[in-house]
């Protein structure tokens, strides 16, 4: 959370915050000094909401409409106009927030595919790694991975991290044709060496484990200046992404922060059962790339 404070107070609008762990959490970065809050939807909802919790929503902006639909309109059109630096999604359906963001005429389209990016804290090897993307592409061929890709390279750009290294999952390291993920690691990995993505070492196709473990890598003798040092991860599609995500939360307890690149600014679109420090973690990743 420590980048989120460096970078200045943050402005998030936060369409119809009425579940606790959303309006927990806002109100947790609020205090903080992460971000200042902006609450968008049924104000005398939000506002019993917050009399039950205890919490106070001193200091924050409430914005009153009447149902989701227009809650997140404003919202939507509040981050692309400047009012606010990123987007938080409350208790709205997903296609109802992706509808505006999507929005010719006033939303956040940026030219470049939307893809979720989730930061894993990974006790066990005492480093956070990047896993992209479980949330937003069911099926990504070869053009979207590598958009993918470049989306999650710049957000560790925001974050200072200069030259991450990325690791091309497949179930296996080596090349078979049988088997398109092999094939589109190795791809990738020629694209990146030839510049058409950049900023960042990439490397595949590279099993889970020699990806993050060099005495896996070493005992398959894969010799590559990623296995065993990835920063990031990336997965062949939404499955593998949604099951590796979900066994480090509630197998392993990694704590863990999601934002959705891609669009002129993040948004921070956890899933209901995400707890309230996913979520506060999650607004301030986003803040920290805002």
């Amino acid at each position: 959370m420590d980048k989120s404070v460096e970078k200045g107070l943050k402005r998030i609008a936060v369409t119809c915050p009425y579940e606790e762990d959303t309006l927990g959490a806002v109100c947790e970065a609020h205090k903080r000094g992460i971000v200042e809050g902006i609450l968008v939807g049924k104000v005398d909802r939000i506002e019993k909401k917050a009399h039950e919790m205890g919490v106070s929503l001193e200091g924050m902006s409430l914005v009153d409409e009447k149902d989701d639909y227009s809650a997140t309109d404003r919202t939507v059109k509040m981050v692309s106009s400047g009012e606010a630096d990123l987007l938080m999604k409350g208790l709205v359906k997903t296609a109802i927030l992706l509808k505006a963001v999507l929005n010719k005429e006033w939303g956040l389209r940026s030219g470049s595919l939307l893809s979720h990016l989730v930061l894993v804290e990974i006790g066990p090897l005492g480093r956070v790694l990047g896993v992209t993307d479980g949330g937003m592409n069911m099926y990504p061929d070869l053009n979207a991975k590598a958009q993918i890709l470049q989306n999650a390279v710049d957000c560790y750009h925001s974050l200072g991290i200069d030259f991450p290294k990325v690791a091309v999952l497949a179930a296996v390291e080596a090349v078979n044709p049988d088997m398109s993920a092999t094939l589109d690691g190795a791809a990738l990995t020629q694209m990146a060496a030839r510049g058409q993505i950049t900023g960042c070492l990439v490397d595949g196709p590279l099993a889970l484990d020699n990806a993050v473990s060099q005495e896996a890598a070493d005992i398959k003798g894969i010799d590559s200046p990623v296995a065993g040092k990835a920063d990031i991860l990336l997965v062949p599609d939404i499955e593998a992404g949604n099951m590796v995500g979900k066994t480090a939360m509630f197998l392993a307890g990694c704590r863990t922060a999601g934002v959705i690149l891609g669009a002129k600014k993040p948004i921070v679109m956890t899933s209901r059962f995400d707890s309230m420090d996913t979520k506060l973690l999650s607004i301030a990743l986003g803040a920290a790339v805002s």
